[in-house]
């Protein structure tokens, strides 16, 4: 069988991604905070970008979850193709498959 795929993400694209995350996130809270509006409107603002980050991170679960179960499912296959040709003896003539039967 094959060897799990390495990770194709590099630790700078990881710390790319971590610091534009915190930056968006604390650009939203100064905006929440600092908006001149009223405190409805700056509760609904901060209910939403909430309500936003916690849909990011489940998405981004789902996304992964959805890549993971296809390498399984092509692990699967491959092991079932690997079995098929490991009970398959190429060398065998039909005369010696019909005696073995």
């Amino acid at each position: 069988m094959t060897a799990p795929a390495p990770s194709k993400n590099t630790p700078a694209f990881a710390l790319q991604a971590g610091l534009s995350f915190g930056v968006s996130l604390l650009g939203l809270v100064w905006a929440i905070l600092y908006v001149p509006v009223d405190p409805w409107t700056r509760g609904f603002l901060a209910m939403t970008g909430l309500f936003l980050v916690s849909s990011s991170f489940t998405l981004a679960k789902v996304i992964r979850d959805a890549q993971d179960d296809k390498y399984i499912a092509s692990r699967l296959d491959q092991a079932r193709v690997d079995k098929l040709l490991a009970e398959h003896d190429l060398l065998a003539t039909p005369f010696d498959q019909q005696r073995s039967a």
